[in-house]
């Protein structure tokens, strides 16, 4: 009897974790649309996940920056990299720091 519900188990957990659609991040995917398609910081960085190889900025796969480094950078700019402070909500500076930190960590 317990190999039986064991079986069960196994089964039920593998349909879960093999058919079951997997939810994305929407702050992931907010951030992503922000670097590519608002704020376009793919013109500047490389980051694999957004296809994008700019060679005017640091490569984010490279340097692969924590999310606070990425907040003050896109607010107060850094270096040629202007300030988005005004430019973009707190929510979008948020979005894209965390979509660039962990993208670049993977």
């Amino acid at each position: 009897m317990k190999k039986a519900k064991l079986f069960y188990l196994i089964i039920f957990i593998s349909f879960n974790l093999f058919f079951l659609p997997v939810n994305s991040d929407p702050l992931f995917d907010k951030g992503k649309d922000i670097f590519l398609n608002i704020a376009v910081c793919s013109t500047c960085h490389t980051l694999a996940d957004a296809g994008s190889d700019g060679q005017i900025g640091p490569n984010l796969n490279d340097i692969r920056p924590d999310k606070m480094i990425v907040v003050i950078a896109v607010t107060n700019g850094i270096g040629i990299m202007p300030a988005y402070e005004g430019q973009l909500t707190l929510e979008e500076i948020e979005a894209v720091a965390h979509y660039v930190s962990v993208s670049a960590s993977q």
